[in-house]
């Protein structure tokens, strides 16, 4: 599939944004059907390797049909396998061991400052104002989303975990639009299918998944209260908030521009936020609340503002090679 900037425009774009729309949710609920396993007695790294083992499984037939790319484009699945995948989800199921999801996921909105403080001062090129106020309101909200006036009350391990997802999925997203404005980008189903095959070799060696406690799968988990049975928690994590998500994902970022991917992409906090608060029994106080609105809003400014491609302006999310990695944040 090769995508290029006219697919962007148009219907293009309607298409994109219901992608991106699907992507959102399907993400957002993968740490609310995590947890209960992990609780149940599952280590977070096993949790990780079976969703992604069991995708790389489901996308195995896409695998050979584009085997192609392993000759053409080794580095970019490579990459992508390991930071898209095996990076992004080890971090943030490792991080929501330790604190609420939606926290979790909320901390991942640090990402358009990491990219504009690559920018600025490893690359030295100018920023737009617009840009930096977004950064200063997401880095603010997070400050009240953790509550750093009692003393950082999160685990401070688990909100450094979260950290480390946040950086990860600025490769998964700037990997996911290679070669899209030249129309030489590589079939997006072919990349993840790869990538998830490049996530569970890397993955199996980390998480050693022959130490896992397998009976934990045959019985129920709690949620909140409910059991539900196991099996069932892994297949919607497999299929649907990584399958699902993934191929939507990928697909939406090369028909959509990132200021528009950005925006749909913030819903996906929300959705986790409140599917945690409301299956999960994780409550946020008032402040964090405000908090997350403000990291939202922070976000979409930081994103929106990236200057068209070919602009002199100061750029936002450094440039136009790597304007992708400023949405990604909000995946």
């Amino acid at each position: 599939m090769h995508t290029s900037e006219s697919s962007r425009s148009g219907g293009g774009k309607g298409v994109g944004l219901g992608l991106a729309l699907v992507s959102a949710l399907a993400f957002g609920g993968s740490g609310v059907a995590a947890k209960p396993l992990i609780e149940a007695g599952l280590d977070p790294l096993h949790v990780v390797w079976l969703r992604v083992a069991g995708a790389a499984l489901v996308m195995l037939p896409l695998a050979v049909r584009h085997r192609a790319l392993l000759r053409s484009r080794p580095a970019l699945l490579a990459g992508f396998g390991l930071l898209g995948v095996a990076g992004v989800q080890a971090f943030y199921f490792a991080s929501i061991s330790r604190i609420p999801v939606g926290v979790a996921l909320l901390v991942e909105y640090l990402a358009p400052a990491l990219v504009l403080g690559w920018v600025r001062f490893v690359q030295r090129r100018p920023v737009t104002r617009a840009a930096a106020l977004g950064v200063v309101l997401a880095v603010g909200g997070l400050a009240c989303v953790v509550e750093v006036w009692s003393g950082l009350s999160f685990d401070a391990l688990g909100l450094l975990l979260a950290l480390g997802a946040a950086c990860c999925q600025v490769g998964y997203f700037v990997l996911s639009d290679q070669g899209s404005d030249s129309g030489e980008a590589p079939d997006p189903l072919g990349v993840i299918a790869y990538g998830l095959l490049v996530g569970t070799a890397v993955l199996t060696v980390v998480a050693r998944p022959w130490t896992m406690d397998l009976t934990v799968l045959a019985h129920s988990a709690d949620m909140n209260g409910t059991p539900v049975a196991a099996g069932l928690l892994l297949g919607w994590i497999v299929l649907i908030a990584t399958v699902l998500a993934y191929v939507t994902g990928v697909v939406s970022v090369r028909r959509l521009s990132p200021a528009i991917a950005g925006v749909v992409a913030c819903l996906e906090a929300v959705v986790a936020t409140v599917l945690a608060w409301v299956l999960l029994g994780e409550h946020l106080s008032a402040p964090q609340i405000v908090g997350g609105g403000v990291v939202l809003l922070g976000a979409f400014i930081a994103q929106s503002s990236t200057p068209a491609k070919g602009s002199a302006e100061p750029v936002a999310a450094g440039g136009a090679e790597s304007r992708l990695s400023a949405r990604e944040n909000a995946a």
